[in-house]
């Protein structure tokens, strides 16, 4: 059995079969994990690096099951790094009635601040504007009462009723007649993609064998049950097979096309919505709290997010590539115009420092409005040794990964224990706290400012004396980044070292959020970016050179196809960029 948790304070242990630390998903793992893939059997192999399928290889592993998780492309590179970057109950699913899955929820990011991951998830506050007198205030309250206290929250201050010139004072950016007073609250946010990627690394620390970059290309048969994948390696283009008691779809919007390549039919059909944000500077909304906003269809949200706010959603249908949804001219307008409807000053396009479009995988239901089809989720045993899970939102992930492990074990021999997750930290939350009363202390030792060892921590953890550990013999790793002096030299090292981070785009787009928060999207730094990694991943002069030129084809085609009037011909111009994985081969139907 390998490594699980006995208690709650117990520390993390490593694989007992191996002589390094699994959680280092680096090039040295990447040889070993394949030959395992060949030569070993497991309990589950789970598809899909999204937060789902790392959150259920964690769960698996915890439970001491032997796992394999494969993803086609990098972790948290769909869905799960393109959110609103939020753990939040969902204040309009109250208005929906649906109470069960906001108590849960609420639970979930109560379990986030507290004890799994208190380094990477932080309460975030939101000004909600009044527009109407006498009943909208009650109406409103009563509701943030319910959010207030359901799910067993405590850790973020309750509700604060403001005046008009009250939430003027807290959000001067507001128009005076965009509000006849406010109610503040409090949510929490995470950056999802680090998230999702720490959720994979802790599986792998407690046993799981996660490798990206590992595409599914068909099914194993046993007579008439599922018995594992075969996989390919996008990188060289090698096969093998992984034997296995039972095999979890965590793909999201990819989960039809992977049931079709299984053979049958699933329970449920998955939809794609698409969810635009946009990305503008701090200074150029005043203000000392995010917003929501309602509009005729949803609610938008404006988050802070480190010297940036972030302005989303749309809610589409998408029937287009699903690896690159693209955001068009209508999806900026659409959240320029709301947002503008509200502030006195307004954004234009020129304040727009980054895009992003992501999928939602929605479970289809009777209504064609995306924005009104359920935010639950489903497990399905769609054959035998076969589970499907999809929809849901990413603040539910680690009760859709039990409920997933829970319906693939009865394909298991034996009975194995019941999850454990909400008593797992992940890597980095054990020593935060006391780490961060010491930061003056580690700032001094590096000869780095404190704020730069805060802002370290935020992303790392304890696992910071890791990172810092690699500028040891490198001191000028300790300097920014030419052109995006928000990150660090090291952390691009550790991407590639310890985050499992192949390519040039993994690093800019998802290690750090460099393609977002910059207005050059990561060009103006990708070729010094790109020589640090190639240090570490072994890249030729050549290899370098064709990453740098991969990823600024595709920043070029991302820009023009935010210039596009519709999906076609958006979709159109992203389809046509490289691919950084140019070994991605399309699935057989």
């Amino acid at each position: 059995m390998l490594g699980k948790v006995e208690h709650e304070e117990e520390r993390v242990v490593t694989n007992p079969r191996s002589g390094s630390d699994p959680a280092q998903l680096g090039p040295a793992g990447r040889e070993e994990s394949w030959r395992r893939f060949g030569d070993e059997t497991f309990d589950l192999v789970v598809i899909g690096g999204g937060v789902v399928g790392a959150g259920t290889a964690l769960d698996a592993a915890t439970r001491g099951l032997r796992v394999a998780l494969v993803e086609a492309r990098d972790l948290a590179s769909g869905t799960s790094s393109r959110s609103s970057k939020l753990f939040h109950g969902g204040l309009r699913y109250l208005e929906q009635l649906e109470f069960g899955l906001v108590r849960e929820a609420l639970h979930e990011r109560e379990l986030m601040l507290t004890k799994i991951a208190p380094h990477l998830v932080k309460p975030v506050s939101f000004l909600y504007p009044l527009t109407h007198r006498i009943w909208e205030r009650p109406y409103t309250a009563a509701g943030l009462l319910m959010y207030d206290t359901m799910g067993g929250a405590r850790s973020v201050p309750g509700q604060k009723h403001l005046t008009r010139a009250g939430a003027l004072r807290m959000v001067p950016a507001l128009k005076r007649s965009a509000l006849i007073g406010g109610i503040r609250y409090y949510d929490a946010q995470s950056d999802d993609a680090r998230h999702t990627m720490t959720v994979a690394r802790t599986a792998a620390h407690y046993g799981a064998v996660v490798r990206t970059s590992t595409q599914v290309v068909g099914f194993l048969r046993e007579a008439d049950r599922i018995s594992g994948v075969r996989v390919r390696d996008v990188e060289d283009g090698r096969e093998t097979e992984i034997h296995a008691g039972a095999v979890v779809n965590c793909t999201g919007v990819w989960t039809d096309e992977l049931q079709r390549l299984s053979g049958g039919r699933g329970r449920f059909r998955v939809r794609a919505s698409k969810g635009v944000h946009i990305v503008v500077p701090r200074d150029r909304i005043v203000s000392e709290s995010g917003m929501i906003l309602r509009t005729e269809k949803s609610v938008l949200f404006v988050i802070p997010w480190r010297n940036h706010w972030i302005v989303g959603t749309t809610d589409t249908d998408w029937n287009l590539d699903l690896a690159h949804p693209a955001a068009t001219k209508h999806d900026i307008d659409y959240l320029l115009e709301h947002v503008n409807s509200v502030l006195a000053t307004p954004l234009t396009h020129d304040d727009i420092e980054g895009v992003y479009a992501g999928l939602r995988p929605l479970l289809a239901g009777e209504s064609e409005e995306t924005s009104k089809l359920s935010r639950e989720h489903a497990v399905a045993r769609v054959a035998p040794g076969l589970v499907a899970i999809a929809g849901g939102k990413y603040t539910t992930y680690r009760v859709m990964a039990a409920d997933a492990v829970d319906a693939a074990v009865v394909d298991l021999p034996g009975r194995p224990p019941s999850s454990i997750t909400d008593k797992v930290p992940l890597l980095g939350a054990d020593g935060y706290h006391a780490l961060v009363n010491q930061a003056d202390h580690l700032a001094a030792e590096h000869g780095l400012h404190p704020y730069r060892v805060r802002h370290l921590l935020d992303r790392y953890g304890s696992l910071v004396h890791e990172v810092l550990a690699l500028a040891a013999d490198r001191p000028e790793l300790l300097k920014p980044i030419e052109s995006a002096p928000d990150y660090l030299g090291v952390e691009v090292v550790y991407a590639a070292s310890h985050e499992g981070a192949l390519h040039l785009e993994d690093v800019l787009a998802r290690r750090t959020r460099i393609s977002i928060e910059y207005a050059h999207r990561g060009v103006d730094c990708a070729e010094q970016v790109a020589h640090l990694v190639a240090g570490v991943l072994g890249w030729s002069e050549e290899e370098t050179k064709r990453e740098v030129e991969v990823y600024r084809a595709r920043v070029e085609a991302e820009r023009d196809s935010q210039l596009q009037p519709t999906d076609e011909s958006a979709d159109a111009l992203r389809a046509a960029a490289p691919e950084a994985r140019a070994g991605l081969i399309e699935p057989v139907s």
